[in-house]
């Protein structure tokens, strides 16, 4: 009797190999976690304090005892990507845990107007769809790829290159509107607020009031610090590439032989794309552009183009139509030119602009294979840098 309790009580403490599944709600302030390992199980939420590391790991414990799994055991988790960035898929992954990060546009939501939506709820939902991942159901939702430190070290001159280019152009049009609100105008060059900022007089022939003097003394100030760091930056770019210590330098002094295609340009598709993704075909570059169809067929007669899906990097889309204008040109005698002419030049203004989305996609995959393979775009003449 006393061997078959012994017996018994051996097999209650015994740990099963299974699998943690663990779904995060990331807030500001608190976190919300719901823990499962199979379907139909009632989820085990709990609520910590945002980024504290330690209570998390000790809830993924307890979480394993909960549901008497060996401390061994995997442990799958996901969480939406946003303004926390890739910091905690990388502590994560350093401690023996599998995570996803998820695109939040992809994932399914309820097609009602009024829907229940709270960190309680959205995180049960994620586990949900978590489990039908795991099981096989790859197209559940979008994974993020995730750079490394590196990687997403270098789109960091690029972004902040623009966002001073963008504050520059906000200095100027305050100065501008200051000034239009007193009936003055002033040259819109770089320096020509400052040169006529000295001469300026009102509709009397008096100067400005004190006050305002005194504002637009400070917001030149701010106005020449923003160009400095500008200057700065773009001349930190320049000799980035002229050294080409790293391949994503390379790769920019690649498209730089490229007529039509500058500095701005070649770097953002360099750092923003080229650099740390591994396309496979042609449908990966315009999917994550953005710049790929969007066909409509109800399967009733009714078939419709909704337009290019806008599911990518903005500023890769943006800058490769911008480009596009240029490459017809800088490249009139390309293949990709003469394509775009003799399909789109005989239209209209609205055709046009539509066959310049599709010429961006497909310069997008000539330079694509351009860096990747060194086959140069049909008919592309070079420059030299």
């Amino acid at each position: 009797m006393n061997q078959m309790s012994q017996t018994t009580r051996q097999e209650k403490c015994t740990r099963k190999q299974g699998t943690l599944y663990l779904a995060l709600e990331l807030g500001w302030s608190q976190w919300k976690l719901a823990f499962t390992t199979q379907v139909g199980q009632k989820p085990r939420l709990r609520t910590i304090k945002g980024r504290d590391l330690l209570a998390l790991c000790e809830e993924i414990r307890r979480a394993k005892q909960r549901f008497g799994l060996s401390e061994s055991a995997r442990v799958l988790s996901c969480y939406e990507a946003g303004r926390d960035g890739f910091w905690l898929h990388r502590f994560l992954v350093s401690v023996g845990v599998e995570n996803q990060v998820v695109d939040s546009s992809s994932i399914e939501v309820n097609r009602r107007q009024r829907r229940a939506k709270t960190d309680k709820l959205d995180g049960i939902k994620l586990l949900g769809l978590l489990l039908r991942y795991d099981s096989g159901e790859k197209k559940v939702w979008s994974v993020v790829r995730v750079p490394s430190v590196a990687e997403e070290d270098g789109r960091q001159l690029g972004r902040e290159l623009e966002s001073l280019k963008k504050e520059r152009t906000e200095h100027c049009n305050r100065i501008r509107g200051l000034l239009a609100s007193q009936g003055v105008a002033v040259s819109a060059g770089r320096g020509g607020i400052r040169r006529g900022f000295e001469a300026i007089r009102l509709w009397d022939g008096s100067a400005l009031p004190a006050d305002l003097r005194a504002r637009f003394e400070r917001e030149l100030e701010r106005l020449e610090l923003v160009e400095a760091q500008i200057q700065g930056l773009e001349t930190q770019r320049c000799e980035r590439v002229v050294q080409a210590a790293g391949r994503a330098e390379v790769q920019v002094g690649q498209l730089l032989l490229l007529r039509a295609i500058g500095i701005n340009s070649a770097w953002l598709f360099v750092m923003e794309f080229f650099a740390w993704r591994q396309f496979r075909n042609r449908r990966q570059v315009g999917g994550l552009s953005g710049l790929s169809p969007t066909p409509y067929s109800s399967g009733d007669g009714l078939n419709r183009e909704q337009g290019i899906d806008r599911a990518g990097n903005v500023r890769v889309r943006a800058m490769a139509i911008e480009i596009a204008w240029g490459w017809l040109r800088w490249q009139p005698q390309s293949e990709l030119s003469r394509w775009y002419r003799e399909r789109f030049g005989a239209g209209n203004s609205r055709s046009r602009r539509v066959g310049i989305v599709a010429l961006a996609r497909k310069l997008l995959v000539a330079l694509w294979r351009y860096l990747e393979t060194g086959q140069m775009p049909a008919g592309a003449v070079l420059k030299a840098w």
